[in-house]
């Protein structure tokens, strides 16, 4: 079978990341998959969480929200419920696990880096696109901060990217979108980094558990599709030089 959108199974939607979009954030970037949008941005705080105090090191966090009309219906806005969901939650504490492991916390002396990650259209992997435009966002914050002298050197140590796979009719596929997450097997998402390493895997069966070699397939998938996020990373980037 062939994949809705018509893509191989190898082939990532089309990418493009815009650097600088929100004027008054330290860093930010508008990332765009296919049908979805994500505002990224860094903003920098000479504070840091009460545990860190006093230790000489910083702390990167994360906040992730979708706008009413990012998805097909209106969906309510959490601040209107009074809480955010349990979906929320989890991936604002990817988004922030994933962007800790692209920095020196010492490197970055006493501060916080918040990223917000708006979605602004929703149309499948919006969590990975949010943790590779949040690394853009990041990346030039750090740049501003460095080339103002508030920081010795770049604390940033990895590239990060992510993007989704999955098993479908179709079979193994790369960077799924909605139609094809919303019925796949198995959904994954992996944050992997340029060199080669493993941040972090979350893969689920939606039905028969999957084998080894699918996964070992599936993993292959991400590394070819984020080589390209790299690339396109590194691109948006070229501007602060």
């Amino acid at each position: 079978m062939t994949r809705p959108s018509g893509r191989a199974a190898d082939e990532n939607r089309a990418v493009s990341i815009e650097l600088g979009y929100a004027r008054h954030a330290e860093g930010s970037a508008l990332i765009r998959m296919g049908g979805t949008e994500v505002l990224c941005t860094a903003s920098i705080e000479n504070r840091v969480p009460p545990f860190l105090r006093g230790k000489g090191q910083g702390w990167i966090t994360a906040e992730y929200g979708m706008l009413p009309r990012a998805t097909h219906a209106r969906g309510n806005r959490e601040a209107a419920k009074g809480r955010q969901s349990g979906r929320t939650h989890e991936i604002q504490r990817l988004i922030a696990r994933a962007l800790r492991a692209a920095v020196d916390l010492k490197a970055l002396g006493e501060m916080t880096i918040t990223l917000d990650c708006d979605v602004l259209n929703a149309d499948g992997g919006t969590r990975c696109a949010s943790i590779t435009g949040a690394w853009v966002a990041l990346a030039a914050a750090l740049d501003k901060q460095q080339k103002a002298g508030k920081l010795k050197r770049s604390p940033l140590i990895a590239q990060i990217a992510a993007i989704s796979c999955g098993l479908t009719a179709a079979g193994a596929v790369l960077d799924l979108d909605y139609i094809e997450d919303s019925n796949a097997q198995v959904d994954a998402n992996f944050v992997l980094t340029a060199e080669g390493g493993i941040v972090e895997i979350q893969g689920t069966a939606e039905t028969a558990p999957f084998s080894e070699t699918a996964f070992t397939e599936l993993l292959r998938l991400a590394r070819c599709g984020t080589a390209a996020l790299f690339v396109a990373q590194r691109q948006a980037l070229e501007g602060l030089s």
